[in-house]
């Protein structure tokens, strides 16, 4: 007798949802999703959709042939298994050789200088030392989110933390931690609560979860320290404000771009 062999096709994984212990907190840290299709749903942005997957907002356009203002419809499948890539604004258009000058006798340098590193710059302020003062990195001028104190830091393995968790009471201001535009205000992430997103620059975008009222609109700019929410415990176990910074899609630590303490 002639053994029968099945073979099992699994159908192309559409992801539709957000899985609270895998892409918010877990055991191990989870690197960036490439796999699967996510299914856009109402006020969901690109920059939402790249977050929950940890992806640059850019990247995941690209990817999926969406240019800016990065417009999404309602029933729109992104594709997640296809890598894109990122083109600085600044580099877009092409640019023209100048003509060859005549060959002239080469003449000796003088060895270049070394560049100067970045400078980090702090504005302290004797009247509120954690509220309005300021660090300067990347260009970024960053401040406290809030005044409480830090219960849990940024952490890749164990817990792992995307940012940190600062306590506080309902209802205490949440505000910018610098200047930017609101690209998401909404509780579509599950594990964030109400979720704001801001978009400083085309590298950097911080992150405030678990508001108990969000006081902004997507499209809307904001100043550095500007109260964007009230501090709540949407989407947690306890009020706390959860803070992130992320560069091209990928968390950093906020300890170090947040003023010392």
């Amino acid at each position: 007798m002639v053994p029968i062999v099945l073979l099992l096709v699994a159908p192309p994984l559409v992801l539709t949802g957000c899985n609270t212990s895998a892409i918010y907190q877990d055991d191990a840290y989870n690197p960036p999703v490439f796999w699967g299709r996510h299914v856009v749903k109402p006020g969901e942005t690109l920059y939402s959709i790249a977050w929950r997957y940890g992806r640059d907002y850019r990247e995941l356009g690209s990817a999926n042939g969406i240019d800016a203002p990065w417009t999404l419809r309602a029933g729109q499948v992104l594709r997640l298994d296809v890598r894109g890539k990122v083109t600085s604004g600044t580099q877009t258009g092409s640019v023209s050789k100048p003509a060859a000058k005549p060959s002239t006798p080469a003449v000796a340098k003088a060895p270049p200088k070394p560049q100067p590193k970045p400078r980090v710059s702090k504005a302290p302020n004797k009247q509120s030392p954690i509220g309005n003062q300021t660090q300067t990195v990347s260009s970024i001028n960053w401040r406290w989110p809030h005044v409480g104190t830090v219960i849990a830091g940024y952490s890749t393995s164990g817990k792992v933390n995307k940012g940190v968790d600062i306590a506080g009471k309902p209802g205490d201001a949440v505000k910018a931690a610098a200047g930017g535009n609101v690209v998401y205000a909404g509780s579509g992430l599950l594990g964030y609560g109400n979720l704001i997103i801001v978009n400083h620059n085309e590298h950097y975008l911080s992150a405030y979860a678990h508001n108990r009222k969000i006081l902004v609109q997507e499209g809307e700019d904001v100043k550095a320290g500007q109260v964007i929410a009230e501090l709540g415990s949407s989407g947690s176990d306890r009020p706390k404000l959860h803070f992130e910074i992320r560069r091209n899609g990928n968390p950093v630590d906020p300890m170090h771009y947040l003023p010392p303490r």
